[in-house]
């Protein structure tokens, strides 16, 4: 069944507010999963909002901290489960640099830079 583009971006308001998950849309629409989750990225697109990521995150937006710093205006504008990652991020960063190291880079690309060579003990 063809749908408007209104109708697309309805179905995908309510899966990517989690009214209904992709499947039940793709159920009750008569549509397939992936073109469920087409409409909810059509749906995020035209309201400009941030891709939710993949993983095993909470599926909210996570900030790259290699981007630049963020400010106080960053900080208002995050939901409450946002700020609770970026307290976490801050609180692991700050334990690294007390062991005298951080990382650059993620997955098989992570990299552990020392800040200093002699013992820190």
């Amino acid at each position: 069944m063809r749908y408007t583009k209104e109708e697309r971006l309805e179905i995908g308001r309510k899966v990517d507010e989690g009214i209904m998950t992709r499947y039940e849309a793709a159920e009750d629409y008569g549509i397939s999963d992936d073109t469920a989750r087409d409409y909810m990225r059509m749906y995020r697109d035209s309201n400009s909002l941030p891709p939710k990521s993949s993983g095993n995150n909470t599926g909210c937006y996570v900030h790259d901290s290699s981007e630049r710093p963020l400010d106080i205006s960053d900080y208002e504008s995050m939901t409450k489960e946002e700020l609770i990652l970026e307290l976490i991020k801050a609180r692991v960063a700050e334990a690294r640099l007390k062991k005298g190291y951080e990382v650059k880079g993620d997955g098989q690309t992570k990299e552990y830079i020392l800040l200093d060579s002699s013992n820190t003990k």
